[in-house]
C-alpha cells in the first residue's frame, strides 16, 4: 500500500496537469511532515470495491482530502495565505473529486463521501479533530470496503455530536476492514 506522501506526490502531478489556479498554488515542496503510513485515500483505494480503479479512487479521495485540508488545515499540498480563497478552490477540489467518482458511476461512495465532508464539518466546527480524523478513516473503509449497521450506527453517533462518535467509527472501521 503507498503512503500518503506517494498519494500527495500524485496529486502534485494530476493538479499541475489539471492548470488553472489550482495548478499556480501548488507547493512544490509538498508534501511535508508526512510519514510512509497510508492515508484515508490509500486505503480506500485497496478495499474491494475499489479494485477495479484503485488508482483513480486513490486519486479523487487525495482532491477530497486536498479540499478539507485547504477548508480547515492544515494546507498540504495546495497553498494560499489567502482564506477565502483556499474555501473556493477546496471547494473546487471537493468537486473534481467527485465528478471522478460520479464518472466511475459508484454511487454508494458519492453518498458516503458526502457524508465525510459534511460530517468533517461539523466535527472542526465543533472543534474536534479527533472525531474529524475519524470520519475520514471510518468513511475511507466503507468506500473501499462497503458501509454496515456499525459504519451507520457510528456516523448517527457523530451526527448527534456524541462523545463515544470518534470511538465507534475507529471500531467500526477496524471491524470492516478486519
Amino acid at each position: 500500500m503507498r503512503s500518503a506522501q506517494r498519494g500527495v506526490e500524485a496529486l502534485l502531478v494530476a493538479l499541475k496537469a489539471h492548470g488553472g489556479i489550482v495548478a499556480s498554488l501548488l507547493d512544490q515542496n509538498a508534501p511535508s511532515g508526512l510519514d510512509d503510513r497510508p492515508g484515508p485515500a490509500q486505503i480506500a483505494a485497496t478495499g474491494p470495491r475499489a479494485a477495479a480503479a484503485p488508482d483513480e479512487y486513490e486519486l479523487l479521495l487525495e482532491m477530497i482530502l486536498e479540499g478539507s485540508h485547504l477548508h480547515y488545515g492544515p494546507q498540504r499540498a495546495v497553498r494560499t495565505a489567502d482564506p477565502d480563497l483556499a474555501l473556493l478552490i477546496g471547494d473546487q477540489l471537493y468537486a473534481l473529486g467527485l465528478a471522478r467518482l460520479a464518472a466511475l458511476a459508484d454511487l454508494a461512495a458519492v453518498l458516503e463521501l458526502a457524508d465525510v465532508i459534511s460530517l468533517v464539518a461539523e466535527a472542526h466546527a465543533a472543534s474536534d479533530p479527533a472525531l474529524a480524523a475519524a470520519v475520514w478513516e471510518s468513511g475511507a473503509v466503507a468506500i473501499g470496503w462497503g458501509a454496515d449497521e456499525r459504519h451507520s450506527a457510528a456516523k448517527e453517533l457523530a451526527r448527534t455530536a456524541d462523545p463515544q462518535a470518534a470511538s465507534a467509527l475507529h471500531e467500526a472501521a477496524t471491524a470492516a476492514s478486519s
